[in-house]
């Protein structure tokens, strides 16, 4: 069993449409550039397209594993820069609905195939359900992540918010998508700062910005990762320097072991 430290990064947002998944598929490849082993687990359950976006086909998914039609060894694809991702499905409502003994055929999946990693990046779902947060209070590290949109900076509050007053998570990181250039990003996080300071108990560390950048959209199309595809784009760069922050700033907690504790922790309702 890998007994190295091991960060979970749950990389979340209070509504769709921020770049959510662009996000954690650049961060990921930018992190294993830098030496981290990535495991990437899509954790959008019901409307997954994380596969999509890194260029990989799925031809199992995760909901495989917790029918017992496939072991996680069997769905764990591996994509650009040899990041491995866990792919989940998409369309198939059941997935949306786990109960705990699916949770638990899951668990059980996980800790027979353990994968040796150092830093697991969970996509969640946008907007706050019962999965959402669940994942977020799991993870050692709540990456939000918003744009300048006055909607965006709202929801990215909502959603630290019931994070921290009905999960006791007090301390989360924001990395700001789609801004013109870094005053911009800025602005936004003396926003949320000022708003949470006066009505919120939490910390918000400033993780960067990435610069709105039309081959973003275009490597989409293309299904690639915009950093490996056009490595010296304004969002490349800006992805980059995000991961090295990242990869730079210690963790404020760790696990040990491997993606069953995180699995634990989940099902124990993040023991609170």
């Amino acid at each position: 069993m890998n007994m190295k430290p091991i960060r979970v990064i749950s990389v979340t947002s209070g509504k769709g449409g921020v770049g959510k998944t662009n996000v954690v598929a650049n961060l990921a490849v930018q992190l294993q550039k830098l030496g981290s082993q990535v495991l990437v687990l899509d954790g959008d359950f019901g409307l997954a397209n994380l596969n999509i976006v890194m260029g990989l086909d799925a031809k199992a998914t995760i909901s495989d594993v917790v029918s017992g039609d496939k072991d996680l060894s069997d769905i764990i694809l591996t994509g650009p820069h040899g990041v491995r991702v866990i792919p989940a499905s998409s369309g198939i409502f059941r997935m949306t609905q786990l109960s705990l003994a699916e949770k638990t055929i899951l668990m059980e999946r996980l800790e027979a195939a353990p994968v040796p990693f150092d830093t697991l990046i969970i996509d969640t779902g946008a907007g706050i359900n019962s999965d959402v947060a669940y994942l977020n209070a799991a993870a050692t590290e709540v990456l939000v992540v918003a744009t300048p949109e006055p909607t965006s900076i709202a929801d990215a509050y909502a959603l630290m918010k019931v994070m921290s007053q009905e999960y006791r998570v007090k301390r989360f990181k924001l990395l700001v998508n789609m801004v013109d250039d870094a005053r911009e990003a800025l602005s936004v996080y003396n926003n949320l700062m000022t708003v949470s300071d006066r009505f919120l108990n939490i910390h918000i560390d400033f993780l960067g910005h990435i610069l709105d950048d039309k081959r973003v959209s275009q490597s989409v199309m293309a299904r690639k990762v915009v950093c490996e595809a056009w490595p010296d784009t304004p969002a490349s760069r800006c992805f980059e320097a995000v991961a090295k922050t990242l990869r730079e700033s210690p963790a404020k907690s760790e696990l040990t072991g491997n993606v069953q504790f995180f699995w634990r922790t989940l099902l124990n309702e993040v023991s609170l």
